[in-house]
């Protein structure tokens, strides 16, 4: 019998099935290809404009500024790190070229710096403002200087310039996490020592003190100003008015006690032109500043409510808060480390000149007030003192650059301070003030 063998599975003809198997898997390749491509190209372009930033931005800032602080320091350091300081400088209409020149007094690449100038400077005034500091290479590179872009009022002898102070030290603290003390300057201060004499000082100190001046000792001059009621018009109109005043008076407040700047009773009329330019300086702490914006305690809300309607109220906000504070009425220094020339009864105003140079310097102050505009005082000051030539910035021991050049051009480690007789100076100062017992029995005492 013969059995046929089970017969094969028709061939397909080449013509139909094989072409679509075909066109499928070179369908799926191509795909696949094209898909892996663009994700190539998405990523090339990606990484190229990234580089092109990166390049763009060391075009920009030069890429020998501001370098990364080393990852393995060459040798343990034998002193504490530095702190930071966050500086709010202010200033009104023609203050630009002041604040650029205190700027460069003040500047350190481990600080943070914000510009004021209030609303009686015109716009264009702020944007040049704005400009100069971008054109200059280190404040560009370290990226710690900014400029406020809309601005508030500030009347000096209304509580605006309070509302001012405080909405500075919140950019301030968005801006940075890092700074340890605030400190507000006028366009008519100008620094008695180097950052690094500062720093290396600070950094021995601990972080909670405030430098405040105060005192509860209220006369009768003060008693009457305080119980005035007056209406600061930069507090709800957009052009400048002058304040006026309201007939009825109030009592002096029982729920806190009020503390103003420790003034002498002879000097009270020459230190009012201070105050009504702004130029009540204070050193306060992080903590400090965050209590006054941010902190739970209603204190700082319920004064500042209470100060809005009182005329130069600003030197009485910061000691008020300090002094009936439990958290903070023991970090309080009885010093601002300022120099003024209202010193002397027999001083007819506020302005220091060269007759002064001595005293002021021999002072150990941090900071003097109020100078002209570009006095010959100043000049003698970078020249002797902080070893400043004009347009530049007050060198460090973070600035590594060529003496013949500008020595900030190259920058080193930030944490590298050199400090010189300015620190000397502070420290004889700061001794004196706490030893004693003078520190105790000047805070915040009742009289």
């Amino acid at each position: 019998m013969h059995h046929s063998s089970p017969s094969a599975p028709p061939s397909t003809p080449p013509s139909m099935s094989v072409p679509r198997d075909q066109t499928k898997a070179t369908r799926s390749v191509l795909l696949t290809t094209l898909f892996f491509s663009l994700l190539f190209l998405v990523s090339f372009y990606s990484t190229s404009s990234s580089s092109r930033r990166s390049i763009d931005s060391q075009t920009q800032s030069d890429p020998f500024l501001f370098p990364t602080r080393p990852a393995f320091p060459s040798k343990i350091p034998s002193h504490p790190a530095p702190p930071s300081l966050a500086y709010l400088i202010s200033g009104s209409a023609g203050d630009a070229a002041r604040i650029v020149r205190l700027l460069h007094a003040v500047y350190h690449p481990k600080n943070q710096y914000l510009l004021h100038l209030d609303q009686s400077a015109p716009q264009a005034e702020r944007d040049s403002l704005a400009v100069t500091v971008e054109s200059v290479p280190v404040f560009r590179a370290a990226q710690n200087v900014d400029v406020i872009g809309k601005a508030d009022f500030s009347y000096p002898a209304g509580s605006t310039s309070i509302s001012s102070t405080l909405h500075g030290a919140s950019i301030l603290l968005k801006l940075s996490k890092n700074w340890d003390w605030f400190i507000n300057l006028n366009a008519a201060d100008y620094p008695l020592i180097k950052q690094d004499d500062l720093l290396h000082i600070l950094s021995y100190m601990p972080k909670e003190l405030n430098f405040v001046n105060h005192t509860s000792y209220l006369d009768r001059r003060d008693s009457i100003r305080l119980k005035r009621i007056i209406v600061d018009p930069g507090l709800y109109l957009s052009e400048k008015n002058p304040m006026f005043y309201v007939s009825q008076k109030r009592q002096l407040p029982n729920a806190f006690r009020l503390f103003s700047v420790s003034v002498p009773w002879q000097m009270c009329k020459i230190f009012a032109q201070l105050w009504a330019k702004g130029s009540t300086v204070v050193i306060l702490s992080r903590n400090f500043v965050e209590f006054c914006i941010l902190g739970t305690d209603n204190l700082p809300r319920t004064l500042l409510m209470y100060l809005s309607n009182t005329p130069s109220s600003f030197p009485n906000y910061f000691p008020t808060i300090l002094c009936n504070s439990h958290q903070f009425n023991k970090t309080v220094i009885n010093d601002n480390l300022l120099f003024v020339a209202c010193d002397k009864p027999s001083k007819q105003n506020c302005t220091l000149n060269s007759t002064e140079f001595d005293d002021m310097i021999q002072s150990g102050a941090i900071f003097a007030s109020q100078f002209r505009f570009d006095d010959p005082v100043l000049d003698r000051i970078d020249r002797e003192i902080l070893n400043r030539s004009p347009g530049n910035v007050v060198p460090g021991g973070w600035c590594l650059g060529e003496p013949g050049n500008n020595t900030c051009s190259v920058w080193g480690d930030a944490d590298i301070l050199r400090p010189g007789p300015g620190s000397r100076r502070l420290e004889n100062r700061l001794i004196e003030m706490f030893s004693g017992g003078n520190f105790r029995s000047q805070q915040c005492i009742l009289e």
